[in-house]
């Protein structure tokens, strides 16, 4: 006899609100997008593009919706025929794009290339989970309060002992509104980029592919410390439920090698120059 769930509620809350997502994408007509939000770009690929019409009624559920939802699609028969479910929402404002296999740099690089100026906020977004109603209004409010920084609901600050970047494994959650270089975006729950940021990403182009294809996080705060932008938690939604898309599998692969093989530090050893170092080390943007 298979093992009941570990906790048998919280499996049975989570396929009710895949239930009501799934609702919501068969039987909903209101478009899923609006004029004034921010971009949302996401990205789906193989199996899991037959389930990601529930992450993205989820986001069009929302109390603020993006300008525009983008979901890059680097599998040509893939965006030829897409599952019936995916085709639907696309009558209601959801864009399906090409690109190239980028790995996870897909939910972002294509979109920062593709305008010459960027003048609203994107919200980078995973295929296998179904947003909070206030996943987005959240994320647009810290936008509009300090609109140079960059906001995520889960920020990993870097530890420093004896002036010594510890293991990625080792960094904790950061919870308070301070300004320090050591704040981590962790792409998990989405995080919100500002105009001038995305500007600076397509600036600094595609070096990603030969020191970190897989490790677009740590990518992503190296670009940030390189242009003196903050990374923020937003806090707002602390205790609510990201449920996931049941019955997908997680690759294991990135989960591995970043973080229990070392992935994440060795691409950050190769990014970071001294100066990198010294300013993660002091924990602050301006010298001591």
């Amino acid at each position: 006899m298979r093992p009941l769930p570990r906790d048998p509620l919280r499996l049975f809350a989570s396929y009710v609100h895949m239930a009501s997502a799934a609702v919501r994408a068969r039987l909903g007509r209101h478009r899923l997008t609006m004029p004034g939000g921010p971009v949302v770009s996401l990205t789906t690929h193989g199996a899991r593009a037959r389930a990601v019409h529930l992450t993205l009624a989820s986001i069009g559920a929302g109390t603020v919706r993006p300008s525009r939802l983008i979901v890059w699609i680097d599998d040509e028969a893939l965006l030829a025929e897409p599952p019936r479910g995916l085709r639907r929402l696309v009558a209601r404002g959801v864009e399906l794009r090409p690109c190239e296999d980028l790995g996870p740099h897909k939910k972002y690089f294509p979109y920062v290339c593709s305008l010459a100026q960027h003048r609203v906020p994107m919200v980078t977004a995973d295929d296998d989970v179904l947003y909070p109603r206030r996943w987005l209004e959240t994320l647009v409010a810290e936008h509009v309060r300090r609109p140079d920084a960059v906001f995520a609901h889960r920020v990993n600050r870097i530890t420093v002992e004896d002036d010594r970047v510890l293991p990625y494994d080792r960094w904790e959650r950061a919870t308070s509104a301070e300004v320090t270089p050591r704040n981590y975006a962790v792409g998990v729950k989405g995080v919100l980029y500002p105009p001038a940021f995305l500007d600076a990403l397509r600036d600094a182009g595609d070096g990603f592919r030969s020191v970190a294809p897989g490790s677009s996080d740590t990518w992503l705060h190296h670009r940030s410390l390189r242009a003196a932008v903050p990374v923020l938690p937003v806090t707002a939604l602390e205790g609510v439920v990201f449920w996931p898309v049941r019955g997908l599998r997680r690759s294991p692969a990135l989960l591995d090698q970043n973080v229990r093989a070392g992935r994440n530090d060795r691409v950050r050893a190769s990014l970071w120059s001294p100066t990198d170092s010294d300013l993660v080390v002091r924990g602050a943007w301006t010298p001591c």
